[in-house]
């Protein structure tokens, strides 16, 4: 029984809503999940959209495709500089005037001229990747850049050798070095068009497409979210006098509209700092004061939807 007569306490309740107040621990937070966001690695027009907003989708399902008709065309050419190489080391020949050898020799400096562009752009290139400003795929444009200048030079190469010194051995490496630089741009023209269909990287529920059929989506700019499934996590603020008493994987009970009763939260993270506010929705008692920012795995979380208020009851 208190010792305080009662006007006193009630006075005490409204200056101090938490006052005389006991038991476990509650806070109030709200649902976020960890969006998946798929996109081209390299511009085109939307040609097709295989899935709607709400869908679940399978890892490896087609997501859109964009145009590839440059790509397509690319490929057929590819295909057929594949197709000479291959017949120019079937005939081979030998000896070459002075005035070939001299073509061959600018062809070589040209060539080296172009690899030493293609090894500075490659540089250029991985630094602005490690910054964040360009694309995996610009890296990876540039570095078959640069192969494609060295089969280059070795097939100029081996040019000159069989035009100075004709002998069908050194005949027969330039024409291997050309199959193998025809090769390489098939290779990279497949690979072009494969890029033009985007698949899912796993499975989930789309929650949002970004871009219509005809539009033009950027390298790297997000076409469709994706929410993986078990991604959903608990977002809520402890107060300063109880950030002691949480811990990682500390438990909590969670009750909302929807939620299973046997739905809790694990506390994954916690800020070591009290860096943030508290939102007024989610804060009645004290909004002037510092909290940390914790997340907290939900588990039996059937169907709550990101955004979705929670209170989260501390577990004795």
């Amino acid at each position: 029984m208190s010792t305080l007569p009662d006007w006193i306490i009630g006075a005490l309740s409204i200056v101090l809503p938490n006052f005389g107040e006991t038991g476990a621990t509650v806070y109030n937070g709200y649902v976020e999940g960890d969006y998946v966001y798929v996109a081209p690695a390299a511009a085109g027009r939307i040609a097709e959209l295989s899935v709607e907003e709400g869908e679940v989708v399978a890892q490896g399902a087609t997501l859109f495709r964009l145009e590839d008709a440059a790509q397509t065309a690319a490929l057929k050419s590819a295909v057929a500089q594949v197709a000479v190489a291959k017949a120019n080391l079937e005939n081979l020949q030998t000896g070459g005037r002075s005035a070939e050898i001299d073509v061959i020799r600018a062809n070589l400096d040209q060539a080296r001229a172009d690899q030493h562009l293609a090894e500075t752009t490659l540089e250029r290139t991985r630094q602005l990747f490690a910054t964040g400003n360009v694309s995996k795929a610009s890296v990876d444009a540039n570095v078959a850049k640069l192969e494609s200048a060295n089969a280059r030079i070795a097939q100029l190469e081996a040019q000159l050798q069989v035009a100075e010194l004709p002998a069908r051995d050194a005949q027969r490496i330039a024409a291997e070095a050309s199959v193998e630089a025809a090769l390489a741009v098939l290779d990279g023209a497949r690979t072009a068009l494969d890029d033009r269909a985007v698949d899912a990287p796993l499975a989930g529920l789309v929650d949002k497409v970004f871009y219509d059929i005809g539009e033009v989506a950027g390298a790297g700019a997000p076409v469709v979210a994706i929410l993986p499934p078990d991604t959903l996590k608990a977002l809520f603020f402890v107060r300063e006098a109880d950030r002691m008493n949480v811990q990682i994987g500390s438990l909590f009970d969670v009750s909302c509209n929807g939620c299973a009763p046997d739905t809790y939260a694990r506390v994954t993270r916690l800020a070591s700092s009290p860096q943030f506010t508290p939102p007024i929705l989610y804060s009645k008692d004290e909004v002037a004061r510092l909290v940390f920012r914790a997340e907290a795995e939900l588990v039996n979380a059937d169907g709550i939807l990101p955004g979705q208020p929670l209170t989260l009851t501390a577990r004795e």
